[in-house]
């Protein structure tokens, strides 16, 4: 039997209490791999009462008590968590890059010999923190081949996925990232501020595989240079910039703190930010640019989004299907500057707002609630 989200449910076992799902009034239980990131958080009602509730993220080094941060590497992953745990669905998000294929095939196994459906919602079709792709490849491969049903944020990945695989994916979009109350004042904040300035950000973080902020850089010095008020800031970390940082690129610090020492460049080092300061940053930009030459979605993005921040966006991946972007070219095999000059300009230009409301933010993330219910349901019936 195909249910209108074209999944089958896997046939249940016929041991006492194996694959019952919970009464019509109570929450699902919903083992979420992890349950305490922002994007899985949000995937509940704002208020009042949810149709479904996430179990807490066990403890790695204590798998019996829920962890209070910690929740790398996931606990649930573990098939021995999976063949005792009380749960309805088990829902995977991140964290599978920490097993092998041959763990995750067991654990399929365990979830299959208990009756439980498997649903994977599929953030990233490209791992950004892999510098190859086999890896990621054959753990996606085994999640989206089991999966009772897949899940993903864009209709540009629901067609990769059917490319690749021969799988339906219901789409459901990426709620808001930032609290709708700090989005409502970090909004008001930005009506108020003065225009004579044009602030254009790149957030280099730590460097992971995805990012080539180098080439992206230097074409940003030479455009802002050029049009009034423009700013160049650049965030990163210790680790990369600092003189002796773990992971130091020599040549992008020189490059920066040589730009940085002539005024050509605002540059910011510090560590991890906490969301309060994150959102603060985000918030003060005009246009946020991503100098990634892979990927696929981006959190990053739609935080933006929520603070009324342009994103300049490369055409790998499918940032542009997540919401109105500037699109520049980049990806594994070419750079083209020119558009992201014309981007920048434009911007500049224009100063377009691409941004969410926070009503249209609170509606959306009941409407991402009320569809994973029912996909919740309609595999336990």
């Amino acid at each position: 039997m195909t249910t209108q989200f074209g999944v089958t449910p896997r046939p249940t076992d016929d041991r006492p209490g194996a694959g019952v799902a919970r009464g019509g009034t109570e929450p699902l239980r919903i083992a979420s791999v992890p349950s305490t990131h922002v994007y899985v958080r949000h995937l509940r009602p704002p208020e009042g009462p949810s149709p479904f509730v996430h179990l807490p993220d066990p403890d790695p080094d204590h798998p019996s008590r829920p962890a209070t941060s910690k929740w790398w590497p996931p606990v649930m992953l573990r098939p021995e968590w999976a063949a005792t745990a009380d749960f309805d669905v088990f829902h995977v998000q991140f964290g599978f890059d920490a097993c092998s294929p041959q763990d995750l095939e067991r654990l399929v196994e365990v979830l299959r010999e208990r009756g439980k459906p498997l649903v994977l919602t599929a953030h990233d079709l490209r791992n950004p923190h892999h510098p190859t792709r086999e890896l990621h490849d054959e753990q996606l491969g085994v999640l989206v081949r089991a999966a009772d049903a897949v899940v993903t944020l864009t209709e540009g990945a629901a067609a990769e996925i059917r490319r690749r695989w021969g799988r339906e994916a219901l789409v459901v979009p990426h709620p808001h990232v930032v609290e709708l109350d700090t989005m409502a004042r970090l909004r008001r904040e930005r009506a108020g501020r003065p225009t004579d300035e044009f602030r254009v950000g790149v957030h280099i973080k730590s460097l992971r595989e995805s990012m080539d902020p180098f080439p992206v850089l230097r074409v940003l010095d030479e455009t802002l240079a050029e049009l009034p008020g423009g700013v160049l800031q650049v965030n990163g970390h210790h680790d990369v910039l600092d003189a002796e940082g773990a992971r130091r690129e020599p040549v992008l610090a020189a490059w920066l703190e040589e730009r940085a020492a002539h005024g050509r460049v605002d540059l910011r080092v510090h560590d991890f930010l906490p969301d309060a300061q994150l959102w603060e940053y985000l918030a003060s930009l005009d246009v946020a640019v991503l100098p990634y030459r892979f990927g696929t979605h981006s959190g990053w993005l739609e935080a933006c989004r929520d603070l009324g921040t342009t994103v300049v966006a490369p055409t790998c991946g499918h940032y542009a299907d997540q919401g109105p972007v500037l699109s520049y070219g980049f990806d594994e095999s070419h750079f083209d500057a020119e558009s992201l000059r014309a981007a920048i300009r434009f911007a500049h230009a224009a100063r377009p707002d691409h941004g969410v409301s926070v009503q249209e933010r609170r509606a959306q993330r009941v409407a991402v609630a009320q569809a994973h219910a029912r996909l919740y349901r309609e595999l336990l019936s």
